[in-house]
């Protein structure tokens, strides 16, 4: 399969007669069943018609992601939502209201327009009204409901630019939008509001404060949190892995002190050992620390940039063929909460507690 490229500009302006032909097309391959890439606020989605089976089926084979394993409808108008879910609690409008457009998934029951094949087999559905203009634009070209996990192969490090997105799928979908690089750079926080308190399946950048903020309260999933839990994951796409670089990722969680020296010791050890070593640091201690390839994921006192870079960082290490990382922790609250679970996870939960 030889994958176009369009290329649109990252700040809105004038309508550009091009630019509107592009998603024109982009839309119609959508409803003809193929699959196109495009930027959000978040990462960038792989995006097929979440109410064709075979689209579905296909962004499954594309990214090599196990079919039981919900996919997420984008929307880009909210009375959408009323065909796909079968009841709309209260909550959700409140919710929406709050946080759409926006970097929030909202898990609800679903209707019988929507195939199991975009579920996973359930009987819900993971419903999202993202802000990105481009990401709004296509969905309405593509009439109105595009089914779009991250535009990775399954495991891997989300792309937050259409560079990484290109690595892994060219060839394999019909279109990538190349919008430059997202705003957010972590996927979306996903809520569950099919039981009776809201449940946070997956944290992002709308936080359990936020979202306590408008419903009272939240749980969260105890999953996220505690990776030694017995209790079986709410959503089945929680226990894949995910986000991993090809080289070995350790997080090390202590005092600044002690962080820097256990990394530089077991870096030094693992480069005489023959490894290429790399360090994620952030801003306040960069050049304390000594490996191969030391990159800065920003300064503690900006956890949006810390969220932003992450998983390109992760990306860029494979393009250096680093093969052993080490990685400071950060603060397992509000948006760091979402950091963490994005790096305990890229991980495979391999941490040292100092």
């Amino acid at each position: 399969m030889n994958t176009i490229y369009f290329h649109i500009k990252k700040e809105s302006g004038k309508p550009d007669q091009e630019e509107e032909t592009a998603f024109r097309q982009a839309g119609e391959i959508i409803r003809s069943g193929g699959l196109v890439a495009f930027p959000t606020e978040t990462v960038y989605g792989l995006g097929g018609d979440a109410l064709n089976p075979e689209s579905s089926r296909k962004i499954y084979a594309a990214k090599g992601r196990p079919s039981d394993n919900p996919l997420i409808v984008h929307i880009c108008r909210f009375e959408d939502i009323r065909v796909i879910v079968s009841r709309l609690p209260e909550a959700a409008v409140k919710i929406a209201h709050a946080f759409w457009p926006g970097p929030l998934t909202m898990i609800l029951p679903k209707s019988g327009l929507v195939p199991p094949e975009t579920t996973g087999g359930l009987d819900t559905v993971a419903v999202r009204f993202p802000s990105h203009p481009a990401a709004r634009k296509l969905i309405a070209y593509s009439g109105g409901y595009i089914a779009a996990p991250s535009a990775n192969l399954s495991g891997r490090p989300s792309p937050t630019s259409a560079k990484y997105v290109a690595e892994d799928m060219d060839g394999r979908i019909d279109v990538i939008i190349d919008g430059g690089e997202v705003g957010i750079g972590l996927e979306s926080t996903i809520l569950d509001l099919t039981s009776d308190v809201p449940r946070i399946l997956r944290p992002g950048y709308i936080t359990r404060e936020m979202l306590d903020e408008v419903l009272g309260k939240v749980d969260i999933d105890v999953t996220i949190i505690d990776p030694q839990s017995r209790q079986a994951p709410k959503a089945p796409g929680m226990k894949y892995r995910h986000y991993a670089p090809k080289g070995k990722l350790v997080i090390v969680e202590g005092t600044p002190e002690q962080v820097i020296r256990y990394i530089n010791t077991h870096a030094e050890t693992d480069r005489l050992s023959g490894e290429k070593t790399g360090v994620i640091a952030t801003a306040e201690v960069l050049e304390q620390y000594h490996a191969d390839v030391v990159k800065c994921i920003g300064s503690r006192e900006d956890e949006e940039a810390i969220a932003r870079n992450l998983f390109s960082i992760l990306r860029e290490f494979d393009d250096d063929n680093v093969t052993s990382i080490y990685s400071e922790s950060f603060p397992a609250h509000g948006l760091g909460q979402a950091i963490m679970n994005r790096l305990l996870k890229a991980a495979g939960h391999r941490i040292v507690r100092l």
